[in-house]
């Protein structure tokens, strides 16, 4: 168990600086800045972003939604999400972006490029619209 799960045990309680401090403090305890290049965390990214597809291959929606309802393969796909997000924040903690000003600003322009009326319900591309 980690220094956070202890103290901020879910998404409503914990921040995102939070994350970058633990990730942080994970990553200088073990020496590990002198392997985490922008290139190198972006690798492990993808790499990880891979194995959470993985769970998902050449699986029905049926089976999708079955192994979403069970528990260990839940944990699973958790795991998952969690060592993609471990990335998405090492990367932002080591090259100091504000994951939450980045959020925002990206979210305005998909707002612009995605306005609602003509979005809604297609999932086509915003140059098809």
């Amino acid at each position: 168990m980690t220094k956070l799960s202890k103290s901020a045990p879910g998404d409503s309680t914990t921040h995102l600086q939070d994350l970058k401090n633990e990730v942080r403090d994970f990553c200088v305890a073990r020496e590990w800045d002198q392997f985490h290049s922008a290139k190198e965390i972006s690798i492990g990214l993808i790499t990880e972003a891979a194995e959470l597809l993985e769970e998902f291959r050449f699986k029905s929606e049926d089976e999708i939604k079955s192994a979403l309802l069970d528990p260990v393969r839940r944990e699973q796909i958790g795991d998952e999400l969690a060592d993609c997000l471990f990335f998405v924040v090492r990367f932002a903690q080591r090259f100091d972006f504000d994951l939450v000003e980045n959020f925002s600003r990206k979210m305005q322009r998909n707002a612009a490029k995605y306005p609602v009326e003509k979005a809604r319900g297609k999932n086509l591309k915003y140059n098809e619209l």
